[in-house]
């Protein structure tokens, strides 16, 4: 892409937590310029007067969905709820207009997967098919070369960066893999909801979908391509009483292979496959990443233990849910897709306290 060139942003579905999320990004991106966004419900009302926090950055108005035509746009990002951007692709692809849809539309190859824990039938399989799965650190050069791109979830993008060292090296059981998983309650999007008004969610602590997660299957799929060992992993979610935020907590059992390693080769083993990552940051063995480490960045924390020196190994995993686990990946692809420097409007660092 030319150096002097803006990439040319729409954005669908501005009004949610990921929309406001790639708006604060892109705003100050050095090569990217927002030229629409849209929503059905607020359309002709200006963004700065729904997210003050825009107010001096941001003079766009909503548009309508209905109405609303992107395709003079050169990537558009949908941040919708699931289906709406597999209805628009066709019209996108043909224009010559990229796609970043954070919704699942794009996640998986196996389309009756899909169809099962979404309840909807996929409306094009074809584009499906061509589609790049959105984690960059595994899946770079597939993200380059890419018209449409399949972000991942947010829980997903901890697991399979935290599994995938161990299952590349061969040195874990894959059949016997746990994650125990809590996120804030931005996670659930911006909707009405009564597990999630304040007094329910509040000084509370739970689990949900112990008997199935949405972003199990996708998951267990993605961690089946770094092995060729059968995966079964087991994954419980759980809500916590913050607003942004994500810790996964990781169990794998080492096989021969693994045990044979010593503790600092094992860390090894992450410090090598992350190396260069600008987004992940490999502490030293034993420490304690916390969520308020990422809060409001793009990036995502993980460190190793070995309980007693056994058999088990512990991944700990952070980061925003929001940023990394959703908006920030985004915009971290269409960087990749456009010849820009990775890290353009993603350098932000976290908020503390």
């Amino acid at each position: 892409m030319n150096a002097d060139k803006q990439i040319k942003v729409g954005i669908v579905g501005g009004t949610g937590y990921t929309g406001v999320e790639l708006l604060r990004m892109l705003t100050l991106h050095p090569h990217a310029k927002v030229t629409m966004i849209t929503s059905r419900k607020e359309a002709g009302t200006r963004l700065d007067a729904m997210f003050p926090s825009l107010r001096g950055r941001c003079d766009l108005v909503f548009s309508d969905t209905a109405t609303a035509d992107l395709t003079h746009c050169d990537v558009v990002f949908y941040a919708t709820p699931h289906g709406v951007a597999m209805a628009d692709a066709s019209k996108m692809v043909a224009a010559g207009v990229k796609i970043i849809d954070l919704a699942a539309d794009f996640r998986f190859k196996d389309l009756a997967v899909f169809e099962q824990w979404y309840k909807m039938p996929h409306s094009c399989p074809e584009l499906a098919a061509e589609a790049a799965y959105g984690l960059v650190e595994l899946n770079r050069d597939a993200i380059k070369k890419a018209r449409i791109i399949g972000n991942p979830g947010c829980y997903p993008t901890t697991m399979q960066l935290g599994f995938h060292p161990l299952l590349k090296a061969g040195i874990v059981d894959a059949s016997n893999l746990i994650a125990a998983c809590a996120s804030g309650v931005s996670g659930a999007g911006k909707k009405a909801d009564m597990d999630l008004i304040f007094s329910e969610a509040s000084d509370n602590f739970k689990a949900y979908g112990v008997s199935g997660h949405r972003h199990h299957p996708e998951t267990e799929a993605r961690l089946q391509t770094m092995t060729a060992d059968r995966v079964r992993l087991l994954f419980t979610p759980h809500l916590v009483p913050m607003i942004r935020g994500m810790h996964s907590t990781l169990y794998s059992r080492l096989n021969a292979k693994g045990l044979a390693l010593s503790n600092e080769q094992l860390q090894a083993l992450f410090v090598d496959a992350y190396n260069g990552e600008a987004f992940v940051d490999v502490m030293p063995f034993g420490s304690m990443p916390d969520t308020r480490s990422t809060r409001g960045s793009n990036t995502l924390r993980l460190a190793l233990h070995r309980p007693q020196n056994g058999d088990t190994l512990v991944v700990l995993v952070v980061q925003d849910n929001l940023v990394k686990g959703a908006a920030g990946q985004a915009v971290q692809c269409m960087n990749l897709m456009f010849g820009v420097p990775e890290t353009a409007g993603l350098l932000t660092l976290p908020l503390s306290p």
